[in-house]
């Protein structure tokens, strides 16, 4: 598995879990085949109502704490410092752990400061709850303002984005100032299995229209969390890391999907 290191100093795996719509006993049941698979980096939010499944997951599988890499998600009714701070620690209690790696503003606010909660982050921060922060939707202005005005490393921008939903100009921003893109809805919920030119592509590998997409993705150095419910997809997904798309295949994804 490929690392990225972020603006903190941490790393984070390239390819991660997302767990949007996962819940109840399929969510804690993914959650265990996909540690046993190898995946380390799990992404999740308040919003998503499935932290208390992931995190009675996590402490039956055996894997260190230290070697999980969690990512949740402050809810944009939530903005405000004391707001905050009521939110993360129901994030913690729900996830049964001590800190998370990555704490983001799950949407912008167009009524609190970003700076309010940035302050709040900081706190969290200081304590040792928080290993990393950022952002999620932000555009290119609001990304801007978030740099200029946390104290902290904004290590991430997660947005959607796959070869349907090229954010290229948002990536080339938020690269260039450090903050790693992350993409979530990476298949465009599952659009792009059977879409015809990412399968050509896929023939001359021996992979999938879906590998394509995540490759796609990932050769870019965009951090990815496919969502999957299922063994053979977390497999499928997973098999992205010993072969390479050409530059002429690279062109061919940005330019004609």
């Amino acid at each position: 598995m490929k690392n990225v290191k972020l603006a903190s100093g941490h790393e984070v795996p390239i390819l991660g879990l997302g767990t949007w719509q996962l819940r109840g006993r399929q969510c804690e049941r993914i959650i265990k085949e996909a540690v046993d698979l190898g995946y380390t980096h799990i992404d999740t939010a308040w919003m998503y109502q499935n932290q208390r499944e992931i995190g009675n997951a996590l402490r039956e599988v055996p894997i260190d704490r230290e070697a999980i890499f969690l990512t949740t998600k402050i809810w944009h009714t939530h903005l405000k410092h004391a707001e905050v701070l009521f939110q993360f620690e129901e994030c913690l209690s729900d996830l049964q752990m001590d800190y998370v790696d990555l704490l983001l503003i799950h949407h912008p606010s167009n009524s609190v400061p970003v700076v309010e909660t940035f302050e709040a982050f900081q706190k969290l921060y200081d304590a040792g709850q928080v290993k990393s922060i950022g952002i999620s939707n932000f555009s290119i202005a609001q990304v801007e303002e978030a740099c200029e005005v946390s104290e902290l490393p904004i290590c991430t921008n997660q947005v959607e984005y796959h070869v349907r939903r090229n954010r290229s100009e948002l990536k080339d921003y938020c690269h260039a100032r450090d903050v790693i893109m992350t993409a979530h809805r990476p298949l465009a919920v599952g659009n792009l299995a059977g879409d015809v030119v990412l399968g050509e592509i896929g023939k001359q590998h021996g992979k999938t229209a879906a590998q394509v997409a995540l490759k796609w993705l990932i050769q870019q150095g965009i951090i990815t969390i496919p969502k999957s419910g299922s063994v053979p997809h977390l497999r499928e997904n997973l098999d992205v890391f010993d072969w390479e798309l050409t530059d002429a295949e690279m062109q061919t994804l940005d330019t004609e999907m």
